[in-house]
């Protein structure tokens, strides 16, 4: 098997991962959807293999790292979201009400935005779906680091997400949210007039799991149990940043991820201290993605190194 340093440090992590849910799991007596998480395995495991193929046979090494990130960061997801559910029953108070009197002191109410972008169906219609872009975006971008042989941005794009995904989990372990859909009421007339991504009814089961903890696992419905920092946020910012500059693609990337963050007030029912959350977890998580990745590359140099006069050693 052919991987980068970066490559062979998400694989750890993925492996971790997946010991310590099945462990869990085991000892929670949590029931699962084994057909729809193998489907989901199968998926992830076969992108990866196949990116294997095209680097092994040296068919096409772009393609192969395209492949090869694409199936790690599918594999990553599955095993992240299961390992986020593990902290159900929550320990700790939710730090809502904090901020919810911050939204206050700001001036911003979720009730209120909300039913702004009911007034003008094509508004929320139009934060519905771009909400729902942000996974897509990070797949795309993906293949696009990949297929332009931008390998070291594709490392660094890939261990930024599984930093930023594992510091947003134990944050939320020890102070967790649930965001201002799960204490504000809608009137009707506006779930009625927009697709909600999330509303009062999701934020609702979001505090049910927090309290009562999760009984069955299937990929057919998770949720997203992070509120601060918002996650959707951090992949927004990771799409601006890492997406190859070719003035058509920021174009199209850059006005989206703008709408990213009224969309994520609206649609993902976020507190207002969210957005600012995101962005600085952002900031702090890909300065030490790149600090990491140096080391790495480094260590992974030294140890070549060290290897050659023991080859030569044997050879003579």
């Amino acid at each position: 098997m052919k991987l980068f340093i970066a490559e062979r440090f998400v694989l750890y992590v993925i492996l971790i991962l997946f010991i310590v849910d099945v462990a869990l799991i085991a000892m929670r007596g949590i029931e699962v959807d084994y057909a729809g998480y193998s489907l989901c395995l199968a998926v992830g495991i076969g992108v990866f293999l196949l990116g294997q193929f095209y680097r092994v046979s040296e068919r096409d090494l772009r393609i192969a790292a395209a492949l090869v990130s694409a199936g790690l960061f599918i594999l990553f997801s599955l095993a992240g979201s299961v390992f986020n559910y593990m902290f159900l029953p929550v320990q700790f108070p939710a730090i809502d009400p904090l901020l919810l009197r911050v939204d206050a002191a700001l001036g911003y109410n979720w009730r209120d935005v909300v039913i702004w972008a009911a007034t003008d169906p094509w508004i929320g219609k139009t934060l519905f779906w771009v909400y729902a872009t942000s996974l897509p975006q990070l797949l795309l971008i993906v293949i696009m680091l990949g297929f332009t042989g931008k390998d070291r941005m594709l490392h660094h794009f890939l261990v930024t997400g599984v930093l930023g995904a594992l510091a947003s989990i134990t944050f939320w372990v020890f102070f967790p949210t649930y965001g201002a859909k799960a204490y504000l009421d809608l009137p009707q007339w506006v779930t009625e007039t927009i697709p909600m991504a999330v509303n009062p009814a999701y934020g609702q089961e979001l505090m049910r799991l927090g309290q009562e903890g999760v009984s069955y696992l299937t990929p057919k419905n998770v949720l997203g149990l992070i509120g601060f920092p918002s996650f959707h946020i951090f992949m927004a910012a990771m799409s601006v940043w890492f997406v190859p500059r070719h003035w058509l693609v920021i174009a199209v990337i850059l006005p989206l991820n703008l709408l990213m963050l009224p969309a994520v007030l609206v649609q993902g029912g976020h507190h207002l201290s969210d957005i600012f959350g995101g962005l600085v977890a952002f900031v702090i998580v890909c300065a030490a993605s790149s600090r990491l990745l140096n080391w790495l590359s480094a260590k992974e140099r030294a140890g070549e190194a060290a290897a050659v006069p023991a080859q030569v050693f044997a050879a003579e």
